[in-house]
């Protein structure tokens, strides 16, 4: 079971993180965020993570080309886009790419036929927010789609309900942020060990 904590700003919680299993560590590049963070930053924080550690780039509504300069920059392992971003756009861009999108009335929005993606994450739906709402997404939906294609599971998980959600859904791996913090930017060290901990149990 893989699990992302996403929503890093700081090499403290970073580093937690990495020592307690994390397979993916998640930057947001999004200013309207109160998780935003800069290439710099998090070319700094993946140095010091060291070789090896995977960093997911999540971007809202940002050019392909200036996605490719901070995925480059910062030494990232793919980029996902979380916005209302349109498949043409990033058919030919030559880096991994995660896709996000939301269940409305059970039904992923964007389509995920439409995208050629490494992997598809299932959040939940709430207007004008892109993520990290702490609302939990349709699982019975996603379930469906982590049938056919690789799904990481983000939307209203924390150590609580993550082992529930892997039982329903079946992904491969849980993607949280708010569900592990102390507030927006800053995780809850004991938190984010009991969420991996339970998550990989379910191996």
């Amino acid at each position: 079971m893989n699990v992302k904590i996403c929503g890093l700003t700081n090499i403290a919680d970073a580093r937690v993180a990495r020592d307690a299993g994390a397979d993916y560590f998640g930057f947001i590049f999004y200013a309207k965020s109160p998780r935003a963070v800069s290439p710099e930053q998090v070319a700094q924080i993946v140095g010091e993570l060291g070789d090896g550690a995977r960093a997911i780039g999540v971007f809202v509504n940002e050019r392909p080309e200036q996605i490719r300069e901070i995925v480059a920059a910062c030494g990232l392992y793919a980029a996902q886009v979380h916005g209302d971003e349109l498949a043409e756009d990033f058919a030919a861009l030559p880096l991994r790419l995660w896709r996000a999108m939301r269940i409305e009335d059970g039904v992923a929005v964007p389509d995920p036929a439409a995208w050629s993606a490494d992997c598809y994450v299932i959040d939940a739906a709430v207007p004008g927010q892109y993520g990290g709402t702490g609302v939990t997404a349709d699982w019975h939906a996603a379930a469906r789609i982590a049938q056919d294609r690789p799904v990481l599971l983000a939307g209203g998980l924390h150590p609580g309900n993550v082992r529930e959600a892997i039982r329903c859904v079946s992904p491969m791996g849980v993607d949280v942020s708010s569900g592990v913090e102390l507030e927006p930017g800053r995780k809850d060290h004991e938190a984010v060990r009991r969420f991996i901990a339970l998550a990989k149990g379910m191996e």
